[in-house]
């Protein structure tokens, strides 16, 4: 089975979307399953795990009656409050509700914060552990910026499964790897954080980026995490300003193409069903 890690649906006229601005433009309009299911269908991709992309709970909530309509909808990755007194209601609450069974994960868009050391704000590490002790996974969205402070966020709190959004989102297309992999490498280290291959053609030059371009960074995260730990995901429609879907799958088949076929199969969906606990049927 493959599964899509990581995917967004958005509708500008219904949410906060600050970044769909300048070179986003052109992807300011709304994107929901329908528009998604061609490009599923055409590489072969099962499930998707959609992610959130506004600080909104009542998004969350959409996202979750969205997947028990949707039939290739297998999880849910929304966003609470991290610093709300109340998070842990808040988390019992979605989880109880009629289609609570599909969140499997929440998100801060932490890259957007001015602290980059945001995640290590008291009333924030509380809001974490509690998504641990709900069972959820933590999805860390942060550039080579924030990685030292999510870093000792995961030393922390071993208990937490974490899955490192984008592979960090190194700057690909000026191609200063090395402060990205100093500050990556580590994570490696933590056998409750896991990667996700996504985001990387929008880090890259847009209009001349080529598998190979990408196949340094995909090497090194291989290096560092193994093929157990990583997750395809496409990041569209976001990956659209630089290239198709397909483009997009077809890049990573291209760059895992020497692995065992086993290995493969794992980071095109075994793993992501193991670490988000997807129902695979």
């Amino acid at each position: 089975m493959i599964v899509d890690s990581h995917q967004h649906f958005w509708h500008p006229e219904k949410g906060e979307y600050p970044w769909l601005t300048g070179p986003l433009e052109p992807i300011r309009r709304p994107f929901g399953p329908e528009d998604l299911r061609p490009a599923l269908h055409e590489c072969g991709v099962d499930r998707t795990v959609v992610v959130q992309t506004w600080a909104s709970v009542g998004e969350t909530r959409d996202f979750l009656d969205l997947a028990a309509r949707t039939d290739f909808l297998a999880g849910v990755v929304g966003w609470v409050d991290l610093t709300a007194a109340d998070v842990t209601a808040t988390i019992a609450g979605l989880r109880e509700s009629e289609h609570g069974r599909f969140l499997v994960g929440l998100r801060h868009q932490a890259h957007d914060e001015p602290d980059p050391r945001w995640h290590l704000r008291p009333e924030v590490e509380r809001g974490i552990a509690a998504v641990g002790a709900a069972g959820l996974v933590y999805d860390l969205l942060v550039r080579p910026r924030e990685l030292a402070a999510a870093l000792e966020l995961v030393e922390r709190h071993p208990g937490v499964t974490f899955v490192i959004d984008h592979i960090a989102k190194p700057p690909i297309a000026g191609g200063q790897r090395a402060e990205w992999e100093t500050r990556l490498a580590p994570f490696a280290g933590h056998p409750n954080v896991h990667c996700k291959l996504s985001g990387m053609v929008t880090e890259a030059e847009w209009q001349s980026w080529t598998p190979e371009v990408l196949q340094p960074y995909v090497d090194a995260v291989l290096s560092w995490f193994g093929p157990g730990r990583l997750m395809f995901g496409s990041d569209w429609p976001v990956c659209l300003v630089a290239g198709s879907y397909r483009q997009v799958f077809e890049a990573l088949r291209h760059c895992i193409r020497d692995l065992p076929a086993a290995d493969q199969d794992r980071v095109l969906g075994g793993n992501a069903i193991s670490v988000y606990r997807l129902d695979s049927g």
